[in-house]
């Protein structure tokens, strides 16, 4: 008869979450492995063994982030398949609601550990690779649709650094200015 092993009871997500919980509370430089094992209610060995650094557990919340935005993303493009520019005009859609303001906490505490360390960055520079390879392919020659994408990449970090934030008509009518750029040529 084999031995199986202790199945693991301790959800990935659940340490993630309280991450994001110490990081939108004390930031990311002041993250500790303990305050996240006491956030998540367990302890730093399941913390450790799950993730081993501090270092490895932002990776990991960076990571995530990732996934969740581009599975966001793609299921409001999901809704444009077929069309002209669907990648593009999907991620305006979807950012028709703007952040949180529980997200915005995180994103400005990640944003600066981002800032610090490279290869942490590694992560969002391959995504928006990506992201801008589908941008160009399905624009062809048209300037306007990457024009739209910066601006609208530079809405949402105005927004998500906590700069600035429109009001909810102001922003509806500055998505639909992005739209209108996104659907052509700039003039």
């Amino acid at each position: 008869m084999a031995l199986m092993g202790r199945k693991k009871s301790i959800d990935l997500d659940h340490i993630l979450d309280a991450a994001e919980m110490v990081v939108a509370r004390v930031g990311a430089a002041r993250l500790t492995l303990d305050g996240v094992a006491q956030e998540a209610g367990i302890s730093k060995g399941s913390v450790v063994y799950d993730y081993g650094t501090k270092q490895a557990l932002i990776e990991a919340m960076v990571e995530r982030a990732v996934v969740r935005d581009n599975a966001f993303n793609e299921a409001a493009a999901e809704s444009f398949a077929g069309r002209d520019n669907a990648t593009l005009n999907g991620r305006i859609s979807a950012a028709s609601q703007p952040f949180p303001d529980e997200f915005r906490a995180v994103a400005l505490n990640i944003c600066a550990a981002l800032a610090q360390d490279r290869s942490l960055r590694s992560a969002i520079q391959k995504n928006q690779t990506a992201v801008i390879g589908r941008i160009r392919e399905e624009a062809g020659a048209a300037r306007g649709p990457m024009l739209a994408y910066l601006a609208l990449e530079g809405l949402k970090l105005l927004e998500t650094l906590d700069y600035f934030q429109w009001a909810d008509d102001e922003r509806q009518a500055l998505l639909d200015d992005i739209r209108w750029l996104a659907s052509g040529p700039p003039g």
